[in-house]
C-alpha cells in the first residue's frame, strides 16, 4: 500500500524530530552533572545548572521569529536543513568544553542555529488535510517524545561506560543523520494557499505582517501558554538530573537520570496522539483546560516523593497529561493565524517556548537556592494549574458574551 504524498513527508519529518530529540535529550539533560566535571562545587551547581539551561534559550528567543520569517521566505524545507547541520556542529564542541562559561557560550550559539523542530512542525501543518490537522500535530509530537525516550537511555548508558562527552559526539551524529534524511527525502512542495493566477478572479491575499500578527488574539494567547508552560516546566527541567542522583545515589547516576528521564518519553508516545485526537471530538479548549489543571496537579505530589521508583511512577503520569499541552497549542496556533503565514507563526511559538524556557531554570534555580528543589515541584504545579483556570474562565467569559442574550 502506498502513503499519500503528505503522509509519506509528515513520516520522514518525525523520524527526523525523534532523532533531533533523542540527540538534544541524551546530552543537555546531563549538562548539571558535568559542571561537576568543570570544577563547579556541588554548593553552587544549582545556579550554575539553571544559567547554562537558560543561556540557549534566551538567544532561541530572539532568533525564532527571523527563522520564522526565512522560513515563510526561502522555503521551511531550508530551514530544516540549516537547523540540523548547523547543530550536529555545535553538538560536537561540547565534547571540547573545558570551564563552565565555555559550556555557556557553546549553549548560546546551540539558541541561535535552533529551529529544526518548529520548521518541521510547519511543513506538516501546511500539508496535512484540516481534519487531521489536531492528530497530525499530536503525532509529532509524540515524535519528539520518542526520542525523549531513546536520548536520555542511549545518552546515559554511553556516559556511564565511556564520559558524557562521548555522548555529545554521538549527538552531533545522529542530528546530521537527521539532516541528511531531509535533504534527500523531503520535498516542500507547492503550498496549499498557493498565490491566484492572474485572471482567475481570485482576489490576491494583503501580506500578513507581525503587526497583523500581534493584534491576533488567538495567536497571542496560545504564546502566552506556551511562555507559562515552558516557564513551568523548566523551573524544574535542570535539576531532575540532581535530584535523581540525590534520590538513588551518585554511584550509577547517568543511567539513573537517563532511565527515569525517559519515562517522560514514554507517556508521550502513548498520550500525544490520543490527546489530538480527543482535541478533534470534544474540542481543543477543553482537552488543553483538563491537561493543565491534571498536569499541575500530578507533579504537585513530586513534593512528598523520597524514593526513586516512586518518584519514577509520578514522572510518567505528569508525562501522560504534560504531553496533551503543545500539540493543542500548535493545533489552536495553526486555527488562528494565515497559511502565508505559518512559517513565521511557528518562529512564534518557538520563541514563546524559548522565551518561557529561558525564564524557568533561572526561577528554579533561585528557588532550589532558597528554598530546597521540592518547593520546585509545588511551583511548577501551582503554575500550571493557574493556567489551565485561566484559559477556562476566558473561554467561558468569551463564549457567555457570543451566546445571544434572552429575554425573560
Amino acid at each position: 500500500m502506498t502513503l499519500e504524498p503528505w503522509k509519506r513527508t509528515m513520516w520522514i519529518l518525525w523520524f527526523g524530530v525523534l532523532f533531533c530529540s533523542s540527540s538534544y535529550t541524551m546530552s543537555i539533560p546531563f549538562l548539571p552533572l558535568f559542571l561537576y566535571d568543570l570544577g563547579v562545587d556541588k554548593s553552587s551547581v544549582n545556579l550554575w545548572a539553571g544559567i547554562v539551561h537558560s543561556s540557549a534559550f534566551l538567544m532561541g528567543a530572539v532568533m525564532a521569529p527571523l527563522w520564522g520569517m526565512m522560513a515563510d521566505k526561502y522555503g521551511k524545507r531550508k530551514m530544516v536543513i540549516r537547523a540540523g547541520v548547523s547543530l550536529a556542529a555545535i553538538y560536537a564542541l561540547f565534547a571540547f568544553v573545558e570551564t563552565p562559561w565555555q559550556l555557556v557560550g557553546v549553549r548560546m550559539l546551540q539558541g541561535f542555529v535552533g529551529g529544526f523542530v518548529p520548521a518541521s512542525m510547519s511543513i506538516v501543518a501546511s500539508i496535512a488535510p484540516k481534519e487531521k490537522l489536531g492528530s497530525s500535530l499530536g503525532l509529532m509530537q509524540a515524535g519528539t517524545m520518542t526520542g525523549g525516550i531513546l536520548g536520555p537511555l542511549f545518552g546515559g548508558t554511553l556516559a556511564e561506560l565511556f564520559g558524557i562527552r562521548h555522548s555529545f559526539i554521538a549527538a552531533s551524529l545522529i542530528i546530521l543523520a537527521a539532516s541528511v534524511a531531509v535533504i534527500f527525502w523531503v520535498k516542500e512542495g507547492n503550498s496549499p494557499a498557493a498565490k491566484p493566477s492572474e485572471g482567475s478572479g481570485v482576489k490576491k491575499l494583503e501580506p500578513y505582517t507581525y503587526r497583523m500578527a500581534f493584534r491576533n488574539k488567538g495567536l497571542m494567547g496560545m504564546l502566552l501558554v506556551l511562555v507559562v508552560f515552558q516557564l513551568s516546566i523548566n523551573m524544574i527541567q535542570p535539576q531532575l538530573a540532581l535530584h535523581i542522583a540525590d534520590l538513588g545515589g551518585e554511584k550509577g547516576a547517568m543511567l539513573s537520570a537517563g532511565l527515569v528521564l525517559s519515562l517522560i518519553g514514554v507517556a508521550g508516545i502513548i498520550a500525544s496522539p490520543v490527546w489530538g485526537r480527543l482535541g478533534e471530538r470534544k474540542g481543543y479548549y477543553r482537552i488543553l483546560v483538563f491537561c493543565l489543571l491534571t498536569a499541575g496537579t500530578v507533579v504537585c505530589m513530586q513534593y512528598f516523593v523520597e524514593v526513586l521508583w516512586v518518584f519514577a511512577a509520578v514522572q510518567f503520569l505528569f508525562g501522560l497529561f504534560m504531553a496533551g499541552v503543545v500539540p493543542i497549542v500548535n493545533t489552536l496556533m495553526v486555527q488562528n493565524t494565515d497559511e502565508q503565514f505559518r512559517g513565521r507563526s511557528f518562529g512564534l511559538t518557538a520563541s514563546a517556548n524559548q522565551f518561557g524556557s529561558m525564564l524557568g531554570p533561572l526561577l528554579g534555580g533561585l528557588l532550589g537556592l532558597f528554598l530546597g528543589l521540592n518547593w520546585i515541584f509545588v511551583a511548577t504545579g501551582v503554575i500550571m494549574m493557574f493556567a489551565g483556570l485561566a484559559i477556562m474562565l476566558s473561554r467561558r467569559r468569551t463564549e457567555s458574551i457570543k451566546s445571544p442574550i434572552r429575554s425573560s
